[in-house]
Order: C-alpha cells, then sequence, then structure tokens
C-alpha cells in the first residue's frame, strides 16, 4: 500500500513539471507570435494617429547628476533618464502577459517620437556596454521609451550681481519636424513631480540648486507651432568662495593702507613704500578676481567693490603725497622766516660808529665774527642730534616740523568711518536684493 502512494506522488509531480514546461513553451511561443503580428504590416514612417487627431507624448525626467556649471561658457551638464510615453492603437495585443519587456533593438522597428533639445551644445546616449534604453509595450498599446543621456545646454547669464547673483537655466526639447497640431507634449507626472533631482545626484561647488520650475511653451517659427517643454533649474551661487579668496584680502588691504595714517610724517620711505604696495596688491587681487569670469561689457557687484577699495587705497597715497606737500610748504616758509629774523638781528647790532672794526680787517670781517658769535650755541640750549640721526627721515632736523599732520588727525577718523559706511550699505543692498534671475520665455501659451 505505501509503495502504491509512494508511486502515485511521483506520478502526479512529474505531470505537473511537464505541465509547466509545456505552459513555459506555449507562453514564449505567443510572445514571439505577437511580434511578429505587431509587426506585420506596420510602418514605423507613421505616427499613431496619422492622419486624425494629435499624439500626446507624456514625458519625465529622473536626474542622476547635475553639474558641473559653467560661467564662462555660459551652460550647466547634466546625467539623466529621459522617458517618453505614448499610445500606438497599433501595437495592442492579447496574451498570456501584460507588458512586452523588450530590448533597444525593437526600437528601430516601430515609430518613436523625434523628440531634440532646443538648447542643447551637446548632447551624448550612453551606449556601454550595450544601448542605455529601456523598452516596453502594454497591452492596451501604451509604449514606454526611456534612455540614459547626458546634456550640456546653454544657460544665459546675467551677471550684475556676481557674486551674490543667482540664474535660472532652461532646458528645452519637443519635437523637430512635427507641430503642435500632430504631438503635444504632457508632463506624465504633473507639473511639479515630473522632473525629480535627488540631493545626492547634485555635484555643484559653487551653486546651490534651490528649485525647479516646469511649463508647457509654444515655439513659433515660419514652418509652424510646436510644442515645447521647459525645465528651469534654479540655481543660487554660493559667496564663501568669494569671500575668503578676494573680499577679505580686498579689505585687509584697505585697512592696511590706513596704517599709514599713524606712521610718522617724516619716515617718507615707509609711508612711500606702503602705499604703492598696496596700490599693487590691489591691483593683482582685481585681475585674479576676473579670470573665472567671461568677458564681460558691465561692471559687475566685484567690480564695483573691487573699484571702491581701489580708491581708497588710491586716495590714502594721494592723502600722505599731501601732507608731505604742505610739511614742505610749512618748511620752506620757517626757513625764509628764520633767514630774515637773522638778517633783522645782525642789522640791529651793528654799532652806530666804527670802533668796534678791528684795525687788521674791515667791516665785514666784524660781521663774521658776530655772525660766528652768534652761530655757537648757548650752554642752555638743547643738545644737538648726533649727525646720522638727523639724516634718518623719522627725526627732523627743524624741531618745530615735528608732531602730527592735521590732515593725518582727520584721515584716521574720516576714512575708517567712510570704509565702514560703504560695506554696510553695499551689503545691506546685495543680501537683502532678489538677485535671482527672471526665467526667459520663448512665448507663452
Amino acid at each position: 500500500m505505501a509503495i502504491l502512494k509512494v508511486t502515485l506522488v511521483i506520478f502526479m509531480c512529474w505531470i505537473s513539471l511537464g505541465n509547466a514546461n509545456g505552459n513555459d513553451k506555449i507562453s514564449s511561443d505567443n510572445i514571439t507570435r505577437i511580434l511578429d503580428r505587431l509587426l506585420d504590416g506596420y510602418d514605423n514612417r507613421l505616427r499613431p494617429g496619422s492622419g486624425g487627431g494629435v499624439t500626446e507624448v507624456k514625458t519625465d525626467i529622473f536626474v542622476t547628476s547635475f553639474g558641473p556649471v559653467s560661467d564662462v561658457e555660459m551652460e550647466f551638464t547634466m546625467d539623466m533618464f529621459f522617458r517618453q510615453m505614448w499610445v500606438d492603437e497599433r501595437l495592442k495585443f492579447e496574451g498570456p502577459t501584460e507588458i512586452l519587456r523588450l530590448n533597444n533593438k525593437m526600437v528601430d522597428k516601430i515609430w518613436t517620437p523625434d523628440t531634440f533639445f532646443r538648447n542643447s551644445k551637446k548632447a551624448i546616449s550612453h551606449n556601454t556596454t550595450t544601448p542605455n534604453k529601456l523598452f516596453r509595450i502594454m497591452k492596451n498599446g501604451t509604449v514606454l521609451y526611456t534612455m540614459r543621456l547626458t546634456i550640456s545646454a546653454e544657460c544665459p547669464m546675467s551677471l550684475m550681481d556676481f557674486p551674490m547673483d543667482g540664474h535660472t537655466c532652461p532646458l528645452r526639447f519637443g519635437s523637430y519636424a512635427y507641430t503642435s497640431s500632430e504631438i503635444m507634449f504632457t508632463w506624465r507626472k504633473g507639473p511639479i513631480a515630473s522632473v525629480d533631482c535627488p540631493a545626492e545626484s547634485i555635484s555643484l561647488l559653487q551653486y546651490d540648486l534651490v528649485r525647479n520650475i516646469l511649463s508647457s511653451e509654444i515655439f513659433r517659427s515660419n514652418t509652424g507651432h510646436y510644442s515645447v517643454q521647459v525645465v528651469h533649474f534654479h540655481l543660487q551661487r554660493k559667496l564663501g568662495y568669494y569671500l575668503i579668496q578676494t573680499y577679505i584680502p580686498l579689505i585687509m588691504v584697505v585697512v592696511l593702507s590706513q596704517v599709514s595714517f599713524w606712521i610718522n610724517k617724516e619716515s617718507v620711505p615707509a609711508r612711500t613704500v606702503a602705499g604703492i604696495t598696496t596700490v599693487l596688491t590691489m591691483t593683482t587681487l582685481s585681475i585674479s578676481a576676473r579670470q573665472s569670469l567671461p568677458k564681460v561689457a558691465y561692471a559687475t557687484a566685484m567690480d564695483w567693490f573691487i573699484a571702491v577699495c581701489f580708491a581708497f587705497v588710491a586716495s590714502a597715497l594721494i592723502e600722505f603725497a599731501a601732507v608731505n606737500y604742505f610739511a614742505t610748504l610749512q618748511a620752506h616758509h620757517l626757513k625764509k622766516r628764520k633767514a630774515r629774523q637773522d638778517k633783522l638781528e645782525v642789522l640791529a647790532s651793528t654799532p652806530d660808529d666804527g670802533e668796534t672794526v678791528s684795525s687788521d680787517g674791515g667791516p665785514q670781517e666784524g660781521l663774521k665774527k658776530r655772525n660766528h658769535s652768534m652761530a655757537r650755541s648757548e650752554p642752555g640750549d638743547a643738545p644737538q642730534l648726533p649727525i646720522f640721526l638727523q639724516q634718518g627721515s623719522a627725526f627732523p632736523q627743524n624741531p618745530k616740523l615735528a608732531g602730527t599732520s592735521p590732515i593725518d588727525k582727520y584721515s584716521r577718523i574720516l576714512f575708517p568711518l567712510a570704509f565702514a559706511l560703504f560695506n554696510g550699505f553695499y551689503w545691506y543692498i546685495y543680501l537683502a536684493k532678489d538677485t535671482m534671475e527672471r526665467a526667459r520665455y520663448i512665448s507663452h501659451n
């Protein structure tokens, strides 16, 4: 009895396995026949509904990598999965499966939209190790076509607010040959979720991807009106790099140029070297700041800051020139007054009679002696400085010229105050301003 039961179980298993293999063979044969029937009489030169209604192509995008963004070339690069979906009544089928999952070899045998990217500079369709394309046909004739693309598209930039600027980089795509009366593009998941850009896919060093806005447009040309889908990527520039590399060094150079106001005005070489060095440093910083930018014909926000800083540094050098000029005038004035005073003293000390004139000399000899006696230092006078100190620029030969110039006294207050006010206005205006560039539409629906 037990042997009979075991034999019956084995027989039933053998029958079930045979039926399964048969069903797999029948299913595979059915799919082959379905594909042959779909392609029988199919003309891939005609769009679905040709001569009738409008073919609706639903699209969505999954961004796998966004960046980099080039300011010089004014373009951005992105890697994405570009998906298109449409209904082709000619591809309806009946069979045991709901979806036909096919490879890229089937793509060339049926009609596909002639989609192209209108503002792209370069586009790459990945073919390693095989063409990166996904192709599926649903039972009701719906076709899903996905491909992996790398797009470099132009991004018009207005750099007037650089580096506190924001830009709107568009990505436009649509049909190349079919007008809007034949093909109409729409967003498959609506105007909010049809473009998926995960945070881990963003590889931007100088920008933050704030948001993306989807829209639809109609492009009008002399060959007709074309349906165009647009994605606007809003990018806000990061300020940190430019603060470290440009703004903070510029501020430090201006502060160093104002240190010369506290140096003695007699230290002509020291103040001259400080002024010229800061001017040259400012020139170098301004040149290096422009190297990463296109050669635009207008001034950016950084250009204005550099120009004002350069004006402060140059003004510090001009201020010392003014101080030195007025000190020289004062020295000449004191020299003339002293010469005039000495002449008056000599005339006042000359006797009316000639008794003081020596016998072996004339009046000129007596005058020389009197002048020599006046030139001698009195015991109560301050001792003279050594000759090597008198020749140094920090010690004036005339003590009356020593001291701080009134121009330096005012400059010590006015220059830092003016520079601080400028920085306050500058940063308040640009940080409080909405610098995001507005989207540029070719037309509206």
